[in-house]
């Protein structure tokens, strides 16, 4: 069967292969090619210059979305990421959405039916600031979690449940893509200790209290769990039509620079124009361009 191809998952250390081969404990949490803040910061603008213009295009085109999906550990600086990333892009042609856990009215659908309704059209870039991954990493970091889900069935071995979650996803995402969606993921990789030492930063700087949340030291005690659940989920669900990049977040400037030099390395593939005028365009074209002058002359 044919996969659902858009474009060549960009070359990167950083790219979780697609042969169940990912190991998390191996996967940086910085990089030895960082050259550093100033650097990375000038590529990063490039990177937004690049994009924006591609954005346009994207735009115009209307046959094509992108999705970028970020997950990750807390105060791995997934909004910083965003906020980074998108600026310079024009707002009206972006869709942000949060996820945090599903209230009532979507505990009564499937986990992925919030998410499906929440797709970027034709034409736009949406991000999503968790995901329906957090259905297979949260919740199975915390199975009490699914009494509230009031689902049909729950098998005894919950790893079958999460294995039905991965199967559900890609085939989910496979569709997306098969009908124009460029699905991006990328898992901020952050160390405990630099999480750690970012809570610190926000317990001490009275600008940041508000970002503190007790909540989040208690999550970072299941540490293992969930790098155990990280690595599960990355292993599943990298594919060619939706790959993972698991990107060193240690370094939120070089983390920033190699997000948004994938994201434009990814659409620079697309096959985007803006659209060719016909000939009852180019008559109205011609016709208004001769109004105006004739205006002008006045």
């Amino acid at each position: 069967m044919a996969q659902p191809i858009l474009f060549e998952p960009v070359e990167s250390p950083f790219l979780v292969p697609f042969d169940d081969s990912f190991k998390i404990k191996k996967a940086p949490t910085e990089s030895s090619d960082d050259p550093g803040k100033p650097l990375n910061v000038e590529a990063l603008e490039e990177s937004i210059d690049r994009l924006a213009k591609l954005q346009g295009k994207l735009y115009a085109d209307d046959r094509y979305s992108v999705l970028l999906i970020f997950q990750a550990m807390d105060a791995a600086g997934k909004d910083g990421t965003i906020r980074a990333v998108m600026t310079g892009l024009n707002p009206q042609g972006c869709q942000v959405f949060s996820f945090k856990a599903p209230n009532a009215e979507e505990l009564d659908h499937d986990f992925l039916w919030r998410i499906q309704r929440s797709l970027p059209e034709r034409g736009r870039i949406g991000v999503f600031n968790r995901s329906h991954y957090e259905e297979a990493l949260v919740v199975r970091v915390h199975p009490n979690y699914l009494a509230g889900q009031r689902l049909p069935r729950r098998p005894d071995n919950l790893e079958e449940l999460w294995e039905e979650r991965f199967e559900s996803i890609n085939a989910a995402e496979k569709h997306w893509a098969r009908n124009g969606c460029v699905v991006l993921k990328f898992f901020l990789n952050v160390s405990q200790k630099e999480q750690h030492k970012r809570f610190l930063d926000r317990t001490t700087d009275a600008d940041d209290h508000w970002k503190f949340n007790a909540g989040d030291l208690a999550e970072s005690k299941h540490w293992d769990e969930y790098m155990d659940a990280y690595q599960a989920a990355l292993r599943a669900t990298s594919k060619p039509w939706a790959p993972w990049y698991a990107i060193p977040a240690d370094s939120k400037s070089f983390m920033r620079r190699t997000v948004a030099e994938i994201i434009a390395d990814t659409l620079g593939q697309l096959p985007l124009a803006f659209p060719i005028p016909n000939d009852k365009d180019r008559a109205a074209l011609e016709a208004a361009r001769t109004e105006l002058q004739a205006e002008l002359r006045k």
